[in-house]
């Protein structure tokens, strides 16, 4: 498709869409051109409320890198957001409702994705077809499907994809990494994280029209049709499977992509198992207890490495309580517990040392200077994918854990509170945490499990190589999605 084409189809397109006509980005390529180290690199920033702030400061304030677009479904924040763009960076940005605007620009160089979850691998997987560089936030996908599409995307487009799971920048994680990969301390058997922020009520939002200026439509995207209402945007969508991923998902995956790190070659499992419930303030909700988000808030997942197990808890219902009972802590943090004993806060803590710990030794290990945010501006320059701190195919396997443990919560189904799983039995950290989350629970809200109910996930077998649940059809549904046209991550990259 000639460029003149493709800027006439965009123009009768954009009209259209407001008749509800639907298109897709023609894939025009960037300029190609080889970024020397005084050139300015042209950025769009998508998706500019909360997280998306942060980019605008980051990137807008770097040396020889613009904030030339703006680009978000809810024209509200573009005023406000311009001044930002302006204050950091001197230049006024373009504002646009629709990604596919800023990627038919082939002047335009990268885009950064702080969207809301289920748009970040669409925009990502589009970017790549248009030839830009991305710098996208975590979790990189909405299922299984679109982590390796970006992957393959990236690739096949030589783009530089940087992900959002800035822990990737320390020096401190990469230390006791490489510390466990030595053996000094014998196998890894638990790889232990944990994602345990206040996540309380949402209460109930009444279904109404968007506001005027917000393209409810646009802002679905993959998701399927369904009516607006205010616990969607701009923030609870976390908490809504079409959009969302639950806490898991969220905070989570920082902690994820830790604890795969610390696990020698990890990448993915070859089973996922998952219980837990989503539970608030008994006083709200029909029935109490209840609110109007699906996703847990309490959440206890496995993920079976083979010598190692990947334990990942998630306990929402902390930092306070409203029964006067003892405030469950939050704790966001990963620790290893390995044959010789366990490596927590940077410390290595022996088995039969009487909870002293001692300093991690010195080995070797390597973790690319800079921000998350300079490094991807740095490889953006040279060209070089391999010198990125949080490549997307790293970002691919971190996020595909998350998505594991959701398909087999997902597949669950409520059972007796008194119910004891068998992996309670064989795993003392899985069922440590279980514990805990009961005692989080009773001392949060005044819930005691062993006489109500929770969700059940079956423990599904997976294959890492072909990427699909094995002989699971119902749970392989769950590995993509049914896209709203045209708003598609293909096949075909």
């Amino acid at each position: 498709m000639s460029s003149q084409t493709r800027r006439t189809f965009l123009k009768h397109s954009l009209a259209a869409a407001g008749a509800g006509t639907l298109f897709t980005v023609a894939g025009t390529k960037a300029s190609g051109r080889i970024l020397g180290a005084n050139d300015t690199v042209r950025l769009g920033v998508a998706g500019i409320h909360g997280r998306g702030g942060s980019h605008i400061d980051a990137f807008a304030g770097m040396k020889g890198v613009d904030v030339t677009y703006l680009i978000d479904p809810d024209s509200r924040l573009f005023p406000g957001k311009t001044g930002q763009v302006k204050s950091r960076g001197g230049n006024t940005p373009k504002c646009v409702q629709d990604i596919r605007e800023a990627l038919e620009d082939k002047d335009l160089d990268a885009v950064s994705v702080a969207t809301c979850n289920h748009w970040h691998a669409l925009i990502t997987f589009w970017a790549c077809q248009a030839g830009k560089d991305v710098y996208v936030e975590k979790p990189c996908s909405h299922n299984v499907f679109e982590g390796r599409q970006c992957v393959k995307a990236a690739r096949k487009n030589k783009c530089i994809v940087q992900h959002g799971t800035q822990s990737r920048s320390s020096g401190g994680w990469a230390k006791a990494a490489a510390v466990i990969a030595s053996g000094k301390y014998g196998k890894l058997l638990v790889s232990k994280a944990y994602a345990s922020k206040p996540r309380w009520s949402i209460g109930f939002k009444d279904t109404k029209e968007p506001p005027k200026e917000l393209d409810f439509n646009l802002w679905l995207g993959p998701a399927p049709m369904q009516p607006y209402h205010e616990n969607k945007v701009h923030y609870n969508w976390h908490w809504f499977w079409d959009t969302g991923s639950g806490e898991i998902g969220n905070q989570g995956v920082h902690q994820m992509d830790i604890a795969r790190w610390g696990i020698p070659g990890g990448t993915l499992p070859v089973s996922a198992f998952s219980m837990g419930g989503r539970w608030v303030n008994s006083s709200e909700g029909h029935p109490p207890f209840t609110d109007q988000a699906e996703t847990p808030n309490m959440q206890l997942s496995v993920l079976d490495f083979g010598e190692t197990l990947l334990v990942f808890e998630v306990a929402g219902l902390c930092g306070k309580s409203v029964v006067g009972g003892k405030s469950p802590p939050r704790k966001v943090d990963n620790e290893f517990y390995l044959e010789a004993g366990a490596i927590k806060g940077g410390k290595f803590y022996p088995k039969d040392g009487n909870g002293k710990s001692e300093s991690l030794p010195d080995v070797d290990y390597h973790v690319e200077p800079g921000s998350i945010f300079s490094n991807f501006i740095d490889c953006v320059r040279h060209r070089d994918h391999t010198k990125l701190q949080a490549d997307i195919e790293t970002a691919h396997y971190s996020a595909a854990l998350c998505h594991l443990a959701n398909a087999s919560y997902r597949m669950g189904k409520q059972v007796p509170g008194s119910t004891q799983p068998e992996i309670l039995g064989k795993h003392s950290e899985v069922a440590r945490s279980w514990s805990d989350i009961k005692d989080a629970l009773k001392n949060a809200v005044g819930l005691d499990v062993e006489k109500s109910t929770y969700q059940l996930g079956p423990t599904l077998k997976f294959d890492p190589k072909s990427e699909q649940f094995v002989g699971n059809s119902a749970a392989n549904a769950l590995i993509t999605r049914k896209y709203r046209k045209p708003f598609e991550v293909t096949e075909n990259v």
